[in-house]
């Protein structure tokens, strides 16, 4: 009873409705927005010859300031906190209009990454490709979630526009994946936090062996009191 009991906290998305023949519109994605110490590539090609790469052909990276402004070459400092890197190249194409003829501007963001602590096989800083990343995505990147972690209260740390949030997420519930926090920003923590189960396997194995030490002890006292 109790094993079949402790199962039903194993399985992800439970009671999800299958729905292969009516699929449901992805609503709860939101571009992410570029912030405070975010180091930005921005890829410059115009008509008229300019270097925005370094001499070895790598595209140079613009840290954002605490200000939220960014300095690029010939513009000199802008404000791109708070924008999508789509509105950043609009804004930066705009800038450079004086100086270029058709400026074409690509802006990614170099740093995007993703920590994930706790009872997972592979806890790690993982470095995410591209501007789009779910919380299933990371936990797999991670080797997946340990059968002692919690599933319904995972917790997520976010740090948005100067504020810090603490979001706990439930990952066996088929509504996470509707969730507003189901697709990760810049520098979100992961949390998974293990069961008792797990300090219960730790404490006992810790128990044995100081029985096992006390037991050396005592029979290392009683050799060394024969021998005299």
């Amino acid at each position: 009873m109790a094993s079949c009991s402790s199962y039903k906290n194993v399985p992800y998305f439970q009671n999800l409705k299958y729905n292969a023949g009516n699929p449901e519109p992805i609503e709860n994605f939101k571009p992410i927005t570029i912030q405070n110490s975010d180091i930005l590539s921005v890829t410059v090609s115009s008509l008229n010859p300019l270097a925005f790469n370094d001499s070895t052909g790598r595209t140079m990276g613009y840290l954002v300031n605490e200000q939220g402004l960014v300095k690029i070459p010939l513009m000199g400092s802008t404000k791109v906190q708070g924008l999508t890197t789509s509105e950043a190249e609009a804004q930066i194409q705009q800038s450079l209009l004086p100086f270029l003829k058709n400026p074409d501007v690509v802006v990614r963001i170099k740093n995007f990454k993703v920590s994930v602590m706790g009872d997972v096989a592979k806890p790690d800083v993982y470095k995410v490709m591209g501007e789009k990343v779910s919380v299933a995505e990371v936990l797999s990147m991670a080797g997946d979630l340990n059968i002692t972690a919690k599933r319904k209260n995972i917790l997520l740390v976010r740090e948005l526009d100067g504020k810090r949030q603490y979001v706990p997420l439930d990952i066996s519930s088929p509504g996470f994946f509707k969730s507003p926090y189901y697709y990760l920003k810049n520098n979100d923590i992961l949390y998974v936090e293990p069961d008792k189960t797990k300090y219960a396997t730790v404490d006992g194995s810790y128990r044995t062996y100081s029985l096992v030490l006390s037991g050396l002890s005592i029979v290392a006292i009683v050799i060394s009191s024969i021998i005299r």
